[in-house]
């Protein structure tokens, strides 16, 4: 026996027994079958920004004549 599900933030596993499925379903996965759509959230890239290395920057102040 194949049970497919999908978890909203994990994504998608197959079950190979209804005892695994049962588990699952107590996790938040729900059950689905090939004919329904699946609906995919994007993938939000939470890395920061690295910051640059090196001395910081150096004003040039002209001075008059």
């Amino acid at each position: 026996m194949v049970i497919y599900l999908k978890h909203p933030e994990h994504g998608t596993k197959v079950a190979i027994c209804d005892m695994e499925a049962v588990a699952d379903e107590k996790n938040g996965w729900t059950r689905y079958t090939l004919d329904t759509p699946i609906e995919v959230a994007p993938v939000v890239n939470a890395l920061e920004v690295k910051r640059k290395r090196g001395r910081p920057a150096v004003e040039v102040v002209e001075q008059g004549a």
